[in-house]
């Protein structure tokens, strides 16, 4: 790929990262904070959580392949941590698509809050760490800004972070809105 094509595709997926973490936040003050009566917007994610979360994973997981794979954008420790808990979210919320099952929340669950608390440490150590710090003994390391668009806003870890934030979002509206 050439560098226009990869701009114009973390510029997309800048977007579809910022676009769903506004909804994240906005459908988590709805759930909290607005009144307890029924939530037409609340009802539609709580009834096809599971088709949200598979697709949040599944782009999740092939974007992060797209890096890597095809741009090979090398990951650093962190980030193939990250991907040791997202990866099997795609067969777990797929398996549970199938089978029309709700209880996917107990096993996506504590792999999601792992994967996000790694997250939220690299996005720590992102913005705020020291750029001459090298993740491991490879060479690879997290301060390099592959990805760097809307001001340094959005990065790989940020894409990584609002992935895990969406679908523990996801979980727990599923959990907490059900009749």
């Amino acid at each position: 790929m050439n560098f226009i094509t990869v701009h114009y595709l973390n510029i997309i997926l800048g977007l579809g990262a910022i676009v769903l973490q506004v909804l994240s936040v906005f459908t988590l003050i709805l759930l909290f904070f607005a009144a307890k009566k029924s939530n037409k917007f609340l009802e539609y994610i709580e009834s096809h959580f599971i088709l949200i979360g598979f697709l949040i994973a599944l782009l999740s997981s092939l974007f992060s392949l797209v890096y890597s794979e095809v741009l090979h954008f090398l990951p650093c420790e962190l980030c193939w941590l990250q991907r040791i808990f997202i990866f099997p979210q795609v067969f777990l919320f797929g398996v549970a698509l199938w089978n029309k099952d709700r209880k996917v929340i107990r096993y996506a669950l504590p792999l999601l809050c792992v994967g996000f608390l790694i997250s939220v440490y690299q996005n720590f150590i992102y913005y705020f760490g020291n750029s001459n710090t090298i993740c491991d003994t490879s060479g690879v390391s997290c301060f390099q800004h592959l990805v760097s668009e809307f001001g340094g806003y959005i990065s790989i870890p940020m894409l990584s972070l609002t992935s895990f934030f969406v679908l523990l979002t996801l979980l727990l509206i599923a959990n907490f809105n059900q009749k």
